[in-house]
């Protein structure tokens, strides 16, 4: 899964109901973390189309783990449905990433609240590579999240970069994003982004904006949802649609239980 590529790296949200700005369904990251062993589990499906190039992730999974108060465990991989111009469909599981999220200082929770998130992007699997819906080699992922209430809306920036580790082939990558959110009542949140990503000396350079909404079902199920597109044409590569939609699944207890509102 390759964020300058497919748009396809997502990370996680606040596993209940009082909702965060980032995750999914945005591309961009809170600082946010599900709480002592508890699970959030996002399942979505997430097109993204080019000019000669279309990607559907069918299914991407996401899985965090709470590890006390400030610590998450996470790992996410896609499912790639892959069409290309003058060339025969193609369908195969893509990187995964594993990661661990600390949220190292929070002043309250509407202040500010600051997290590292480093994270390993897999070597793709063999098959995947050879079709390109996947890269070969390892890369390490260094961003940092910070968010806070302004006014009526929740504000989350994140900054990072992809660092190759063992290809000769990946070139250095960075990324910044930009959320907002409003919660318009306990069970709604309006949500959008701008989201720039940079794979130095190479292309995509793409700046999208999206927006969307996650709607609570019931307090251990929620709707997400987001579409957007790039900036620009999409001659330099960058994608002239994006979607997301999905559920995200709250567990507690180790997964025992369905997430009970406090």
């Amino acid at each position: 899964m390759i964020r300058g590529l497919s748009f396809l790296v997502l990370a996680t949200v606040l596993a209940a109901p009082a909702f965060a700005q980032g995750g999914p369904p945005l591309l961009t990251t809170d600082p946010d973390t599900p709480g002592p062993q508890n699970f959030e589990v996002n399942i979505g499906l997430m097109p993204v189309l080019r000019k000669d190039v279309h990607n559907v992730q069918a299914p991407q999974f996401d899985i965090n783990y709470g590890v006390g108060d400030r610590l998450q465990l996470t790992y996410e991989v896609p499912y790639v449905w892959q069409s290309a111009s003058a060339q025969p469909n193609v369908t195969g599981w893509s990187n995964g990433l594993i990661g661990v999220k600390w949220r190292f200082y929070q002043q309250s929770e509407k202040g500010w609240k600051l997290s590292v998130f480093p994270q390993f992007q897999t070597d793709g699997p063999d098959g995947a590579v050879g079709k390109g819906i996947a890269e070969t080699g390892v890369r390490m992922l260094l961003p940092v999240e910070v968010s806070r209430t302004v006014g009526p809306l929740r504000v989350n920036f994140e900054a990072g970069y992809y660092i190759p580790i063992r290809s000769p082939h990946q070139r250095y990558e960075r990324f910044f994003g930009l959320a907002f959110s409003h919660e318009f009542k306990p069970t709604f949140e309006i949500i959008g982004e701008v989201f720039n990503d940079y794979v130095m000396g190479d292309l995509p350079k793409d700046t999208i904006f999206d927006a969307g909404f996650r709607r609570t079902m019931h307090h251990s199920f929620v709707l997400l949802f987001m579409a957007g597109r790039s900036f620009s044409s999409n001659s330099s590569g960058q994608p002239y649609f994006l979607a997301y939609a999905g559920v995200q699944i709250l567990l507690d207890r180790n997964g025992r239980s369905f997430h009970v509102e406090k």
